[in-house]
């Protein structure tokens, strides 16, 4: 899990950063040999060096074991790590496809959205 050397063993968890204590966790889950992960705002109070190691960390498990890691995030640069995205509204599947895809599909939403968008195109 990119944690450091032996001397790792030894430090309490209270020590440890966000970014730490979060693949701490990932690994006693993996201890069980999981088929699906399923993580929930994994890196939501991390910043951005251990938001990305957290997520190259579960990319590699995913891509290592074979495992799926299902996850909910509010990130949206997280979209560039996953197979497959799913845009949710009102505790619904409205958009599925690649990281990409859904990345552009939320570009476009926001745009619908802005001021002066609506007019725009009824002018069109």
């Amino acid at each position: 899990m990119n944690l450091g050397g032996p001397e790792m063993l030894q430090r309490q968890v209270s020590t440890l950063s966000g970014g730490q204590k979060q693949r701490v966790a990932i690994a006693g889950a993996l201890v069980e040999s999981p088929k699906v992960l399923l993580l929930d705002e994994l890196t939501t109070f991390l910043d951005e060096a251990d938001q990305a190691g957290v997520v190259k960390a579960v990319r590699n498990v995913v891509d290592s074991t074979g495992a799926t890691a299902v996850w909910v995030t509010h990130r949206l640069e997280e979209l560039a790590h996953c197979d497959l995205a799913a845009y949710m509204e009102d505790g619904r599947v409205v958009e599925l496809g690649t990281g990409e895809h859904i990345w552009d599909y939320i570009r476009q939403k926001q745009k619908s959205h802005t001021p002066g968008a609506q007019s725009r195109e009824a002018v069109r």
